[in-house]
């Protein structure tokens, strides 16, 4: 039987039954498996995908919707990957062109490497911000933040969750309930008995990283981070919206190092909605 063309294999919906598939599509491009990552988003999106006649996967992508369940008010789109055979014929494109037709009117957001941003510019998606990724071993020194933090507790959910939702600007509810059980930690900062801040360390391959990562101010961050350090051996990873110009040169005296500039991009929306300034890092980049 003769192979059939790219364009004519379909489009589908992929499940928890492909997550090998898709960690190997990862590795096939040169990226960690993430299988943990791909696991959370297969669970908590909607991946979609093209199947390879050969085995595997021929292309694969995350959405993760924001908002009122069936009538979102945001989607996130990431993991967007093309098999090295199979790359600069056209499938992400055909790939990004089905999801965005597949999410009606709904405002997009994601994050794109400089590799990948011509693309996403010729679909219509607009830059909107950047993030740096930052990664290394924490070591402390110097003022120790005067910030207060605690372990969360299942008491704090109803606090946490009407602080993501001013700092992200949409409902994330079931996002930040799967948290306690993919991240190894997740700490609140407090100012009495008020929660002010939270932050979650989830382990990927060899580094924990930090995200999502709300706080009221600057000094909140500082503290969310210290605290999360102080429980891993491993190297941190997290992505810092730029404009936290104060935070990214604290994490940098403290050890962690610039690894890529993303430009944070939108389509159907001229800037992502919420309080950028109380908003410093994403759960992941794949899902905002």
């Amino acid at each position: 039987m003769p192979t059939p063309p790219l364009a004519a294999l379909p489009i589908r919906r992929l499940t928890l039954r492909d997550l090998t598939a898709c960690a190997d599509l990862s590795e096939n491009r040169g990226w960690p498996r993430e299988e943990h990552k791909w696991g959370f988003l297969l669970t908590a999106g909607k991946g979609y995908g093209i199947d390879d006649p050969e085995g595997g996967l021929v292309s694969a992508c995350v959405v993760t919707e924001y908002g009122v369940p069936d009538r979102p008010d945001l989607g996130a789109i990431g993991m967007v990957l093309v098999s090295e055979r199979h790359a600069r014929q056209g499938v992400g494109r055909r790939l990004m062109r089905h999801v965005i037709s597949s999410m009606s009117t709904t405002p997009l957001t994601l994050h794109a490497t400089p590799y990948g941003r011509p693309l996403y510019e010729e679909l219509g998606f607009k830059t909107v911000g950047q993030a740096e990724m930052v990664r290394g071993h924490f070591t402390s020194g110097g003022p120790e933040p005067k910030v207060a933090t605690r372990p969360a507790t299942a008491e704090d959910l109803t606090a946490i969750l009407r602080l993501d939702t001013q700092a992200f600007g949409t409902d994330r509810t079931h996002i930040i309930t799967r948290l306690p059980a993919f991240a190894d930690r997740v700490r609140v900062a407090v100012e009495g008995d008020q929660i002010i801040g939270y932050a979650a360390a989830w382990p990927n391959m060899d580094t924990h990283v930090v995200g999502p990562l709300i706080g009221r101010d600057t000094e909140t961050a500082k503290a969310l981070i210290a605290s999360l350090a102080a429980h891993t051996d491993r190297p941190l990873r997290t992505d810092i919206d730029v404009r936290h110009e104060e935070l990214l040169a604290w994490v940098k005296e403290r050890g962690l190092t610039s690894v890529a500039l993303n430009a944070v991009m939108a389509y159907g929306m001229t800037e992502l909605p919420g309080d950028w300034s109380r908003r410093f890092a994403p759960l992941t980049v794949a899902a905002g």
